[in-house]
């Protein structure tokens, strides 16, 4: 992970041994890697390819990448952060962008996120698809369950909401405060957006 003034980035580089992972190469690897993807975007890994190649003949290990995050930030917005580290590497890395906020309310929400893992920012980005796919399954639970088919209806949209609550941020509960939603969380800031990229 690596913070430039606006730019935040997150690069997994995968290993199969935690011994490879630890090793000072490949951790020089994953630097490299991180701070050309601030620099110049997501694309630009691939300007390393030969480095990887390398680096996998040298540890005598399949290395490869997972995800590439990079967010740039708009003028005035902020870029919160969160790594949580184990065995002496990030496994869990979150960025986020805050607008109308500060640095501290932008890595308390960075750190929920690590915590809480939504998929999406609102419900109104998780896709049609996913929402019929998870009513449907919804229903058939209730119908199985011998619930009424007169109020089948009003328990779906319960449990739907409860759907929404643990994949939409801003529906979620503040992982500190589990009576406050991330929307009431945040006040009159907005978040713009987040990347998260967990190993394991």
């Amino acid at each position: 992970m690596l913070i430039e003034g606006n730019v935040g980035a997150l690069v997994e580089l995968k290993s199969e041994t935690d011994f490879v992972a630890g090793s000072d190469q490949f951790k020089a690897e994953a630097d490299a890697l991180v701070a050309l993807v601030a620099a110049k975007g997501v694309e630009a890994v691939s300007e390393r390819a030969t480095e990887l190649e390398e680096l996998k003949v040298t540890l005598k290990e399949n290395i490869g990448l997972g995800q590439v995050e990079r967010i740039e930030a708009a003028e005035g917005n902020v870029i919160g952060s969160y790594q949580h580290i184990q065995g002496g590497r990030g496994v869990n890395g979150v960025l986020v962008e805050i607008a109308g906020g500060t640095p501290e309310l932008a890595h308390d929400v960075a750190v929920h996120i690590a915590f809480a893992r939504p998929k999406y920012l609102s419900r109104d980005d998780v896709p049609e698809d996913v929402v019929a796919a998870e009513r449907a399954t919804l229903e058939t639970i209730s119908r199985n369950e011998g619930k009424p088919e007169a109020a089948l209806p009003k328990i779906v949209e319960g449990r739907i909401n409860g759907f929404f609550k643990d994949v939409a941020l801003l529906d979620q509960p503040y992982a500190k405060d589990d009576k406050m939603s991330m929307t009431q969380f945040v006040g009159t800031a907005s978040i713009v957006g987040f990347a998260q990229v967990e190993i394991g």
